[in-house]
């Protein structure tokens, strides 16, 4: 949007003689700075791709939601008053599939923990808090997490959000058949290694030229991306061209509609097909394991290998293309992140990204180095944890948790 056109249209927005809330989509990275230019325009704005319900996407959002944190732009001014970044809306109950033409018909993929995870971050970030669910099908415990008291009190009332870094964390192991515990300290080890990832581009990009088919019977083609890679020996990613195994009805209702597109299949299975969407990179591990899924007349399954070497997606319309990306082979760690209420109570929450539990902990005294005007120096605390319902009895010393995998812990303490 131009400065001319945006001027314009907050001029028609602020002689309104009623409430209005406006919203834009500057993009899929937006950065603070891109950031800066819009806020000041609109009540809120998104900063992400679209938010789906896989662990992946959840633990994509704790580095950006650091950074807009870090630059202050969660409460920014806005139009008519503050402006929000927009983490995207909460995939979680009864839903659809991306790019799907079928409405919702299954259950949210997150697991409870990373369920709680997810409204917690959102609540902490102060990101608006609109529900992605099929409201006619909500189930008791989505009803539970998305109404949360303390979640809403939080997301309307609280200040001073911030990522907290003042945390420690000791992973669990179990040392016999009884099921007993030790901990120990553990230091973050991301490893790294090349691999294929396939990814979208735009179809002007050179990059995405690359696809050409290869015969196996009379019934099948492959597609195969035909460039090397830096690792020798590595074999080209390929999927076949083919009709899915789909009911004759079914057939007939849909050939016309998508004439002249494809369906990639999976090698092993004739009837799961390939999906992707604008906004995601998938390792060809990544593809193997999770990103096919069972062939439906859905635009995001649909393909054009077009005469120029490019592939089309039919949900994006951006062209795919293989290119060699690091792959994270190990755990991420903890996150911790702290606000302030309206009543002086102090809210600590702790994210365990890692694959096995842990546990978290936070020094009292460390409070004060996020929360300088709170006086904390010295001080004790006593209070709860939201989602397991445990008292915090008076200590001076610390906070502590153990932290079932993706999940996490939110504390609401009062210091004095």
């Amino acid at each position: 949007m131009n400065s001319m056109l945006s001027g314009a249209l907050i001029l028609v927005l602020k002689q309104l003689d009623h409430p209005i809330l406006y919203s834009l989509s500057p993009g899929t990275s937006v950065t603070p700075a891109m950031a800066k230019d819009v806020n000041g325009l609109v009540n809120m704005y998104r900063i992400t791709g679209d938010d789906w319900d896989s662990w992946r996407d959840v633990a994509a959002h704790f580095d950006v939601t650091r950074d807009f944190s870090t630059a202050s732009m969660i409460g920014a001014k806005g139009l008519l008053g503050k402006s929000w970044p927009d983490l995207d809306m909460l995939p979680l109950g009864w839903l659809t599939d991306p790019g799907s033409n079928e409405g919702p018909h299954r259950s949210c993929n997150l697991n409870p923990d990373e369920q709680r995870t997810q409204v917690t971050l959102w609540s902490m970030a102060k990101s608006p808090f609109m529900f992605g669910g099929d409201v006619r099908k909500l189930d008791e415990s989505t009803y539970n997490a998305i109404t949360n008291p303390t979640l809403l009190e939080i997301n309307w009332f609280s200040s001073n959000n911030m990522e907290f870094p003042y945390v420690t964390g000791m992973r669990v192991h179990r040392t016999d058949e009884s099921h007993s515990y030790q901990s120990r300290r553990y230091a973050i080890d991301v490893r790294t290694s090349d691999t294929q990832g396939l990814a979208l581009t735009t179809c002007s990009n050179s990059e995405a030229i690359g696809w050409s088919t290869e015969a196996l019977d009379e019934e099948f083609e492959k597609i195969c991306w035909k460039e090397k890679f830096k690792r020798k020996n590595q074999a080209p990613f390929c999927v076949y061209k083919g009709e899915p195994l789909l009911a004759s009805d079914e057939m007939m209702t849909y050939k016309q509609k998508y004439q002249g597109k494809l369906r990639l299949l999976s090698t092993d299975r004739r009837d799961f097909c390939l999906g992707a969407s604008s906004n995601e990179r998938l390792t060809a591990k990544e593809i193997k394991r999770g990103a096919f899924s069972p062939c439906r007349w859905e635009t995001n399954q649909m393909w054009e290998l077009n005469p120029n070497g490019t592939l089309v997606n039919g949900y994006s319309g951006l062209c795919a293309t293989m290119k060699s990306v690091k792959a994270e082979v190990s755990s991420v760690g903890t996150r911790s992140w702290i606000a302030t209420g309206s009543r002086g109570e102090i809210y600590v929450a702790f994210f365990n990204l890692n694959t096995r539990k842990t546990v978290i902990s936070a020094k009292i005294s460390d409070l004060a180095k996020a929360l300088p005007s709170q006086t904390l120096n010295g001080a004790s605390c006593e209070g709860r944890e939201v989602w397991s319902g445990k008292d915090i009895g008076l200590t001076k010393q610390s906070i502590s948790m153990a932290v079932n995998a993706h999940g996490c812990a939110l504390f609401v303490l009062n210091c004095h």
